[in-house]
């Protein structure tokens, strides 16, 4: 079962021990939790922001940051941003207080950033590299994750509240995480010395990329450039109803995003040794398969 679902109507707990043991154990598995029944809802005055046109052009999505407040890639300004930032920090503090709820062992979870992503995914026009509606893992180029961090995401259809009456976000899962690395992992020609060190000094990266976020980075190229893999790679059709939301581990499931509109997402990262099977994360699966430490 790719998608595990949940009969959850609230955004918090407490929440019985079996649906947290089971949340748990899907994830850490590769599946995706599904909550069709959880919507988020925006208020009358937040339903002008189901605008396509709310992004700045250059961005493909909205981002908050909830520690300082910045907006980026809007072209709101003034009182209209600081509502469409309102509207996004109240969506990722309720996605926090249900990730802290559903998966109490997570207890050290970080926030990262909110965003917002109203812009239609399908017919846009990319580079392959930048081109989501390609099977892919989630890494960072300038967010290191160094010793394995998990990237986990929460997602929120809210396109049933657009003036058209909106439409599914529409995405395809490709096979398990182990079964694509073992592909590609032996193609990975190691990073040229001094790489990491030169673009953390001169500001590219935030910190220094360890061998493992340099790993993720070539094999979530690699994935996508190889037309031959897109073609012939397992790919289960998935569908979100407005309405409806999910949450899933990134970094491990391999995803493409179709087709869709007006979608928060809220991200998180938490150390390894959270995890209660610690060997399905995907620098655990490739330390295995290349036989040396990445961390």
């Amino acid at each position: 079962m790719i998608r595990e679902e949940f009969d959850i109507t609230a955004w918090h707990g407490p929440f019985e021990f079996e649906t947290r043991a089971r949340a748990q154990i899907a994830l850490e598995h590769g599946h995706l939790l599904y909550f069709p029944k959880m919507p988020f809802q925006l208020s009358n005055s937040e339903t002008e922001f189901l605008d396509g046109g709310l992004t700045d052009g250059k961005a493909k999505n909205i981002s908050l940051d909830h520690t300082s407040g910045k907006l980026q890639g809007t072209s709101a300004t003034g009182e209209r941003a600081q509502r469409l930032a309102a509207m996004m920090e109240r969506f990722g503090a309720g996605a926090t207080r249900l990730v802290k709820d559903l998966l109490p062992n997570y207890s050290k979870v970080e926030r990262a950033r909110t965003s917002y992503r109203p812009v239609e995914v399908e017919g846009r026009v990319y580079s392959v590299i930048s081109d989501d509606r390609l099977l892919h893992v989630d890494a960072f180029p300038s967010r290191p994750m160094r010793n394995g961090k998990r990237i986990l995401r929460f997602f929120a259809n809210v396109a049933s509240l657009s003036p058209d009456g909106g439409g599914s976000r529409q995405w395809e899962v490709g096979e398990p995480f182990a079964d694509f690395a073992a592909k590609f992992a032996p193609r990975v020609k190691p990073h040229f010395p001094g790489k990491s060190w030169a673009y953390d000094k001169l500001g590219v990266t935030r910190g220094k990329r360890s061998a493992y976020d340099e790993m993720m980075l070539s094999l979530h190229d690699a994935a996508k450039r190889d037309t031959n893999y897109q073609k012939t790679a397992p790919h289960t059709p998935l569908e979100f109803p407005p309405g409806s939301c999910w949450l899933v581990y990134t970094d491990q499931v391999l995803h493409a995003a179709l087709k869709g509109e007006f979608a928060l997402e809220q991200t998180f990262h938490f150390d390894v040794a959270q995890m209660g099977e610690p060997d399905t994360a995907p620098i655990r699966v490739l330390e295995k398969i290349t036989g040396k430490g990445l961390a």
